[in-house]
C-alpha cells in the first residue's frame, strides 16, 4: 500500500511539473533566466481573423495581475512568443510596431526611436518566423531587452524603456486582444 501511494504521489508531482499544454505547446510553469526562476504569469493564444497567429507566455519573479504591478517589477522577465504559423518577419515587426504605437503617446514614440530602429533593424536581418519558432523577448536590469530566436541571440537593446513598450502590446491600454490581456495578467 505504502508503494501505490509513493507512486502515486510522484506521478503527481511529475505531472506539476509542467503548466499546461495551450495549442499543441507545453508551457513550463517556471524559466531560468540570469540569476532567476522566473514563474508563468499567464499565457493564451493570439488570433486574428480566426487564425491562431502564436501562443504567448509572460513570466514574471512573483505573480501580478496588472501592467502598473509588472512595469513596476525591476527584476527579470520574459515574453515567450511560439509561433503557430508562419510569417515574415516584417510582417511581425509591423504587428509589434502597432501594437507599440497603439499604446503610447507620440512623446514616448519619439523617446523610443533610438530602439525602435534597433528592433527593425534585428527583425530585418531575421527574414521569416517559421511555424514552431519560439522568439523570447527577455529583460534583464543590466542588460536590457534580448531578443532571442530559436536559442540564437539576435540582439541586445539596452535599458528597460523598450521592454516597457514590448510588455504594452498584450498588456496596454489597447491590447491586442483584451481576452489575451486577462490571461497573461493571471487568468489562466
Amino acid at each position: 500500500m505504502k508503494k501505490l501511494l509513493l507512486i502515486a504521489l510522484f506521478f503527481c508531482l511529475s505531472l506539476s511539473a509542467r503548466a499546461f499544454e495551450l495549442n499543441g505547446v507545453q508551457l513550463e510553469d517556471s524559466v531560468h533566466l540570469g540569476n532567476s526562476n522566473l514563474l508563468l504569469n499567464g499565457a493564451g493564444v493570439r488570433e486574428k481573423y480566426f487564425f491562431d497567429l502564436y501562443v504567448v507566455a509572460l513570466y514574471l519573479s512573483a505573480k501580478k495581475s496588472s501592467l502598473e504591478e509588472v512595469l513596476a517589477d525591476a527584476k527579470e522577465q520574459r515574453i515567450e512568443l511560439y509561433m503557430l504559423r508562419g510569417m515574415r518577419a516584417e510582417d511581425m515587426l509591423f504587428r509589434i510596431n502597432r501594437g507599440i504605437e497603439n499604446n503610447l503617446t507620440d512623446e514616448e514614440l519619439r523617446a523610443l526611436k533610438g530602439e525602435l530602429q534597433e528592433l527593425e533593424s534585428i527583425f530585418h536581418q531575421m527574414h521569416e518566423m517559421k511555424a514552431g519558432d519560439i522568439l523570447l523577448l527577455d529583460y534583464q536590469p543590466a542588460i536590457g531587452t534580448q531578443i532571442t530566436v530559436d536559442g540564437v541571440l539576435r540582439g541586445t537593446i539596452p535599458g528597460r524603456q523598450l521592454y516597457s513598450a514590448l510588455l504594452k502590446i498584450w498588456l496596454g491600454g489597447q491590447p491586442v486582444q483584451h481576452e489575451l490581456k486577462l490571461k497573461l495578467l493571471g487568468g489562466l
